[in-house]
């Protein structure tokens, strides 16, 4: 027999599984959509009556923003700024993150606060002077402009999120090794390096995301030729219209790279791997 402290708990349970349903279908909504565009031929696209299913499925619209101006060149160029910029970041991130963890040194308290306000400041309130700074040094239209400036976008967040992890790591484990005859380098890649390593996956996940679908910046320093499919997506939307199935499939396309990326990866997203590495 059910009571009614239970019958309150079951009646909280579902109605909290309602929110939650209806949460996940509001946010799914736009992207089924997106799908459901995609594969539309212009007519049903265009048609007063909306159908929540494409009538007459078609990958024409797949073809016609493959072969639209400029994709596949922002799209490698998409590739080559975004892969160079999360590289660069983890690697000097990373660095940066063990010498703040692990060492002792004048200023490393005001190091960490200038990096966790450094985050705090929007950074397009920098984008007249990135422009002009840049401008000045001849790297506007070029991806090494625009690359270094995603790096320096994601390298406080990267340096804090190591930082946290390179910190769970017992000092223990280091000390350890050291006895055991390791030099810094050999404690550094043999015992930090691999339990720390579903830090950098998270952290590059983060970094990817975050260079891969930025706009502003980009479309602001470069000119369509180094652009990114961020900023070529903007280019289907003309004072003649806009072309929305196309428009639907590039977004889909687009959106692969971070898709890919995190199937790739996931795996190694775990925690605690350091659980047990040191008994007490």
């Amino acid at each position: 027999m059910s009571t009614p402290r239970s019958q309150r708990t079951r009646a909280g349970t579902v109605a909290a599984n309602t929110v939650g349903v209806l949460f996940i279908v509001v946010m799914a909504f736009p992207v089924y959509w997106v799908l459901n565009t995609a594969f539309k031929p212009a007519s049903e696209v265009l048609s007063f009556t909306p159908s929540f299913l494409p009538q007459h499925p078609t990958l024409d619209n797949f073809k016609s923003a493959i072969k639209a101006p400029f994709f596949l060149v922002d799209l490698r160029n998409g590739l080559i700024i975004t892969s160079t910029a999360v590289v660069g970041a983890i690697v000097v991130g990373f660095l940066a993150a063990l010498a703040i963890a692990r060492f002792r040194f004048y200023g490393r308290r005001a190091l960490i606060m200038v990096i966790l306000g450094v985050q705090l400041v929007p950074f397009l309130s920098l984008l007249i002077p990135l422009y002009l700074m840049l401008n000045r040094a001849n790297l506007t239209n070029s991806l090494i402009g625009v690359t270094v400036t995603y790096l320096v976008l994601i390298l406080p967040y990267t340096v804090w999120m190591l930082r946290g992890f390179i910190a769970a790591v017992p000092r223990e484990l280091d000390e350890a090794a050291l006895v055991d005859g390791c030099s810094r380098w050999q404690t550094f890649y043999r015992i930090i390096l691999p339990l720390t390593g579903p830090g950098l996956v998270a952290t590059s996940i983060y970094g990817f995301i975050q260079a891969w679908n930025e706009f502003i910046i980009i479309n602001t320093l470069n000119n369509p030729e180094t652009q990114n499919l961020m900023a070529w997506l903007l280019q289907n939307q003309t004072q003649r219209g806009t072309a929305w199935g196309p428009l639907m499939a590039g977004a889909l396309i687009t959106s692969l790279p971070v898709v890919v990326f995190f199937l790739l990866v996931q795996r190694n997203i775990t925690v605690g791997l350091t659980a047990g590495a040191v008994k007490g």
